[in-house]
């Protein structure tokens, strides 16, 4: 991950000094912020040529001659969106920036096309028995049935290896060897599997406790019956940025009261709303996780994500969320089953 702060400057930098900024970051490229690290703008080796032909000299700021319209892109977006941004601009570099205007990542336009291998682990939780869609999960697991050409698991795999994660830990129970059997190594869907295997029940974070050896650095976590357009670099990266021990993903859920909602002191009514919405966020099911936290998960137990979480806000780690705003399915139901299925080719 680029080093931003090696990239930042301010209005009031001197050209000489923002020279040293660019050659810092190896991109051709400073970031400037304000105080607040608020992105202002970007500054470019030909900025400055500019800048120096047109009288400047080296000690000068550089207030007037950054470019202050940068195109930006949101964490929202996906690699598909910023990279049609980028080639439709001819931009080589683009800044990802969060609902702050902070700038959490610079994405190249070369690893946009071929995205840089990361080590990082995914942890795919896989061990559930589908009850809600039998009889199909009578004799097929639930990540092994079919939306569109794919298989669910097939799916979520290679929305991960479009960001670069190749490194796959599967949670196996419920018919695992047909999972294993359908998967393999992982080498012709160009990643690398390893399976552990619950022995019993373990809940949405009790298998973590099993994998105490196996994880180094920061990591992901997502329940296997998923279907997603989130951008996990940019997940990630706000995960580094921030210094996270935990992040879950969440988006926006809304319901509306199909009734006139009235509000009372007492027998004296102070006002009617009719037909109030309420927003909430839910947990969406996606995670990235610190190893340090691993400690916090019981041995051989049942335990929920949930559950960790609450363990870690009261332990006072950091745990931080990301809202997802693109498209995210739960194959719960054969509502969403059926749904997932018509909505296939124009989002996959």
């Amino acid at each position: 991950m680029i080093d931003l702060k090696k990239l930042e400057i301010f209005e009031d930098t001197s050209i000489r000094e923002a020279i040293k900024a660019i050659d810092r970051g190896n991109l051709q490229l400073a970031i400037v912020v304000d105080k607040k690290r608020r992105l202002l703008g970007t500054l470019t080796d030909g900025d400055i040529r500019r800048g120096i032909l047109s009288g400047l000299d080296i000690e000068s700021n550089i207030k007037d001659i950054y470019f202050r319209s940068p195109l930006v892109a949101t964490l929202a977006e996906s690699k598909k969106d910023i990279l049609q941004k980028a080639l439709d601009r001819k931009i080589h570099q683009v800044p990802i920036i969060d609902e702050n205007q902070h700038v959490i990542d610079i994405r190249q336009i070369e690893e946009l096309i071929k995205p840089r291998e990361k080590s990082n682990k995914v942890v795919l939780m896989v061990g559930g028995l589908g009850t809600r869609l039998k009889p199909l999960t009578e004799k097929i697991p639930k990540p092994l049935l079919k939306v569109g050409s794919k298989t669910i698991l097939e799916i979520i795999l290679s929305r991960f290896l479009e960001y670069g994660y190749k490194n796959i830990l599967m949670c196996v129970n419920y018919k695992s060897d047909m999972i294993q059997e359908f998967f393999g190594d992982g080498s012709k869907f160009g990643v690398s599997i390893e399976y552990i295997l619950e022995e019993k029940r373990m809940g949405t974070a009790g298998a973590l406790s099993l994998l105490k050896d196996k994880i180094s650095e920061p990591f992901f976590v997502m329940n296997g019956d998923l279907l997603t357009d989130i951008n996990f670099e940019n997940m990630h990266n706000f995960f580094v940025s921030d210094e996270a021990d935990a992040l879950m993903c969440v988006r926006e859920y809304e319901f509306q009261i199909p009734y006139g909602v009235v509000n009372t002191d007492n027998i004296r009514i102070k006002s009617i709303q009719e037909k109030p919405s309420h927003k909430f966020f839910v947990n969406a099911g996606i995670y990235m996780l610190s190893p340090k936290v691993l400690k916090y998960v019981p041995e051989d137990e049942f335990y929920n994500m949930t559950t960790l979480f609450e363990k870690l806000m009261e332990k006072n780690r950091k745990v931080i969320s990301f809202p997802h705003e693109g498209y995210w399915m739960d194959i719960g139901r054969f509502e969403e089953y059926e749904k997932a299925n018509i909505e296939f080719n124009n989002i996959f």
